[in-house]
C-alpha cells in the first residue's frame, strides 16, 4: 500500500514530465532526510509506482505506465457510488493490454518473491506425498473449487451438497437441475484439464472454446465465440459486441499470456483478460478460472481453490477492472488465494 507521505511524491511527480530527486526534495514536504528520501524513490520505483530515465546525477523520476493499473484504490468508498455516479471506462479498452500489459510485468520484485516461496513450500510438500495421496489432495482442492467457482455465479449448492453430488452423484433437496449440472460440469472440466495438463500449452482461442464447452454442457447457453451483445449486471461497462473484434482481442491475449515468462503472471492475466473481453454469452469467468489453474498445474504449480473468497468481493475486483483497468485488488484476492492452496492442500 501507498501511504500518504508517499501518495505526496507521486501526486508532485505527476504535475512534471520528469523531475530529479533533489527537486523532489525541496518542493515536496515530506520531513525526511535526502537520504531516506532516496530510498522512498527507490521503493516506489521497485514497486512499479515510479519509472526513472537518464542515469546518475541526470536521473529523472516519472509515473510508470503500470500506476494506473496498479495503483491502489479504496474498494469500499469506490463503489460507495451508485453505477451511473461512478465515473468510468466504458468501452473495452484494447491499448491498456496491447500497450501496458504487454510491455510490463505486473508483480513487483517483492510479490514475486512471496510467490516462488509459496510455490517451493508446495513442491517441497508435494515430493513428500505418495501418488495416492497425492491425487486425494487434488480431489479435495477439485471439489472446493467447483463449489466456489459455482457459488460466485450464484450457485447456492454448500459445501457438503456439493461433495456429495460430486463424489455420489446424489443431488441436494430443494435445488434446482441446472445447478447440480454447474458443478458437474465444473468437476468435468478440473478431471479434463488434470488428465490433459499440456492441453492448453499454447494456449489459443479454439483450446478455450473446449474448456468453455465443457463447462456450458447442458445448460442452454451458446459454445463458440458470441456475435451479439451481452451486458454485465452491476456495471456500465459494455464488453466488445462485434464477434471479429472479440475474436481479434482474444488472439492477442493469448499471444500476450503465452509469450510472459512468470506463470503467475499468465495465470493472473487469464483470469483478468478471457472475464473482461467477455467471449461467450455466459460462463466467461467460470472459463477463466479452470484455464488459469490449467496453466498452474501444468507447469507444476499449485492449483488455486478460491474457497476462502467472498463472492461479492471477487465481483467487485473483477468490476474495478472492467471499470477502471485497475488490477491491484484482484491482485492480491490471486496471491493471497495462493496462499491459502499451499497452506490448505497437498
Amino acid at each position: 500500500m501507498i501511504d500518504k507521505r508517499e501518495q505526496q511524491i507521486i501526486d508532485f511527480v505527476k504535475l512534471t514530465e520528469g523531475v530529479s530527486s533533489k527537486v523532489v526534495s525541496e518542493e515536496v514536504d515530506v520531513s525526511v532526510s535526502y537520504a531516506t528520501l532516496k530510498r522512498i524513490l527507490a521503493r516506489l520505483v521497485s514497486e512499479n509506482y515510479l519509472s526513472t530515465k537518464g542515469q546518475g546525477k541526470g536521473t529523472k523520476y516519472i509515473i510508470s505506465p503500470l500506476y494506473d493499473l496498479i495503483q491502489p484504490i479504496d474498494v469500499d468508498k469506490y463503489y460507495q457510488k451508485e453505477i451511473d455516479e461512478r465515473e468510468i471506462n466504458k468501452d473495452f479498452n484494447l491499448q491498456v493490454i496491447n500497450d501496458v500489459i504487454a510491455n510490463y510485468c505486473l508483480f513487483t520484485e517483492e510479490e514475486l518473491q512471496k510467490l516462488s516461496i509459496l510455490q517451493k513450500i508446495y513442491k517441497e510438500n508435494v515430493s513428500q506425498l505418495s501418488d495416492y495421496e497425492y491425487k486425494n489432495e487434488l480431489e479435495r482442492l477439485a471439489i472446493d473449487l467447483s463449489w466456489k467457482s459455482s457459488q460466485i455465479e450464484g450457485n447456492t449448492y454448500s459445501l457438503l451438497e456439493t461433495e456429495r453430488l460430486l463424489k455420489e452423484k446424489e443431488t441436494a433437496a430443494g435445488k434446482t437441475k441446472d445447478e447440480a449440472i454447474m458443478l458437474l460440469n465444473h468437476k468435468d472440466a478440473i478431471d479434463f484439464m488434470i488428465e490433459n495438463s499440456d492441453y492448453l500449452d499454447p494456449l489459443s482461442i479454439s483450446k478455450i472454446e473446449d474448456i468453455h464447452s465443457i463447462l456450458i454442457k447442458e445448460l442452454g447457453v451458446e459454445r463458440n465465440l458470441r456475435r451479439r451483445r451481452v451486458g454485465i449486471s452491476g456495471t456500465n461497462y459494455k464488453p466488445l459486441d462485434n464477434e471479429f473484434q472479440i475474436s481479434e482481442a482474444l488472439a492477442i491475449s493469448c499471444e500476450i499470456i503465452n509469450n510472459k515468462e512468470s506463470i503467475f503472471e499468465k495465470a493472473l492475466l487469464t483470469l483478468v483478460l478471457i472475464s473482461y473481453i467477455q467471449p461467450f454469452m455466459d460462463g466467461n469467468k467460470r472459463t477463466a478460472r479452470i484455464v488459469s489453474n490449467a496453466i498452474l498445474i501444468n507447469n507444476k504449480y499449485c492449483p488455486i481453490s478460491f474457497r476462502t473468497v467472498d463472492s461479492i468481493e471477487y465481483k467487485k475486483a473483477m468490476l474495478l477492472f472492467y471499470e477502471q483497468n485497475n488490477i491491484s485488488r484482484f491482485k492480491k484476492i490471486f496471491i493471497d488465494q495462493f496462499e491459502f492452496a499451499v497452506n490448505t492442500y497437498f
